[in-house]
């Protein structure tokens, strides 16, 4: 009942639309991580080429996130919106009748990246759509979209098996032209929310947020939240399969489970660090993610390693929620900016993962390389969140969130 209230404290039908932008975007923004097995046995890649292939998506991602952090700010969140969900079918387009080699791939990758930068559209909606005291909850759901995953990994492998990779292209522009019709419906227009465009030249915003340090500590820890979700995530098929064996139907199906679980608790860590402060809670979630990620670094048998990688991405995606209700106490009156530059960092901390993974991989022969990496990196934002509470506490304040 406390969370039915608090949706309708806000413009739940915006909250609805900026969820469903999200979720389709983030389907496509992975569906070459979902089609990996496929692809890389029909061009027959090599590791290091796999992990390129899928990171792509989540490097121009990445750096269209600060672009479009931008223009939701000065230009409004629903036209940049809808323009991005344009982009996503002018690249669906490109998959479904082109691809034929492993450099168009590429290509298809990098323009694919329009669909990651919804996160820089999703969040300033659900922000600008709710109180301050609820902005927690109500980015989590958003954010929650990123269950997008579940779509991807759970019917694309399956797709592909009755119409071909290429098919699943195709078939995916229908949801993503259904959400562009629904989101102009669903949304309010950035004027009945109070938006009026800056004077200031663009890069003064841009300068003026990346002069704060906050701004670069929150990148930080969500390079390794969000970056370790969407590059688990869009690797683990191929993980799967090489490490373990599995086909491309169960490794998918495990990822989208996976997918599921860390989506889905996203909403939980933001309403958690809303009531107890966002700092106090990500020691225990960068501590968790650090241990269980060393645990698969072991490379233990089949059973232990699937259960393992999906305690890790419920714990990155629950981290996910908790940074950004960190994000949304400091840089309130940026939220635009602060999503695309920190949504930004996440996704090249994604694109760094699977690029390890398969580059380590053939040159030491195993992916415990990598994975031993990644808690290098957890553990080192865990020393951060701890020397943060430190300094708080030298101040005479208690840490907030």
């Amino acid at each position: 009942m406390a969370i039915l209230k608090t949706l309708r404290s806000g413009h739940w039908p915006s909250l609805a639309g900026a969820w469903l932008h999200f979720e389709v975007s983030f389907m496509t923004w992975l569906l070459i991580g979902s089609l990996g097995v496929p692809i890389s046995e029909e061009f027959g890649l090599s590791a290091t080429q796999k992990g390129l292939l899928v990171a792509c998506p989540l490097l121009s991602g990445a750096l269209l996130r600060i672009c479009v952090g931008l223009s939701s700010d000065r230009l409004g969140a629903k036209f940049t919106g809808l323009s991005l969900l344009a982009g996503e079918m002018g690249a669906l387009v490109w998959g479904w009748l082109g691809g034929g080699n492993f450099f168009q791939l590429l290509g298809i990758g990098l323009l694919l990246g329009v669909a990651g930068a919804s996160f820089a559209v999703a969040l300033p909606i659900a922000s600008r759509s709710y109180p301050p005291a609820y902005q927690g909850l109500a980015m989590g759901i958003a954010a929650s979209a990123n269950s997008g995953t579940v779509l991807a990994m759970f019917l694309a492998p399956r797709l592909a098996n009755s119409v071909g990779w290429h098919g699943v292209f195709g078939v995916t522009l229908v949801p993503v032209l259904v959400t562009a019709i629904l989101f102009a419906f669903m949304v309010r227009g950035d004027e009945q929310v109070g938006w009026l465009k800056p004077r200031e030249p663009w890069w003064d915003d841009l300068r003026e947020g990346l002069s704060q340090p906050a701004m670069h500590w929150l990148c930080l820890l969500y390079a390794v939240t969000f970056g370790g979700f969407v590059g688990v995530c869009s690797f683990l098929p191929i993980f799967l399969h090489d490490q373990y064996g599995f086909d491309r139907v169960t490794a998918g199906s495990i990822t989208a489970l996976g997918g599921l679980l860390g989506s889905f608790i996203r909403p939980l860590g933001g309403y958690t660090a809303d009531r107890l402060g966002g700092i106090r809670v990500l020691p225990f979630v960068f501590g968790a993610i650090a241990t269980i990620v060393a645990g698969v670094g072991w490379l233990p048998e089949a059973a232990w390693g699937v259960a393992l990688l999906m305690a890790g991405l419920a714990a990155m995606g629950f981290g996910n929620g908790v940074v950004f209700q960190v994000v949304s106490d400091r840089f309130s009156k940026q939220m635009g900016l602060a999503s695309g530059v920190i949504g930004a960092a996440g996704g090249i901390g994604g694109f760094l993962l699977p690029l390890s993974l398969g580059g380590l991989k053939d040159l030491t022969g195993t992916y415990a390389t990598g994975l031993w990496c990644f808690v290098v990196a957890a553990g080192g934002a865990f020393m951060t969140v701890m020397a943060a509470q430190r300094r708080a506490a030298l101040v005479g304040r208690e840490p907030h969130g």
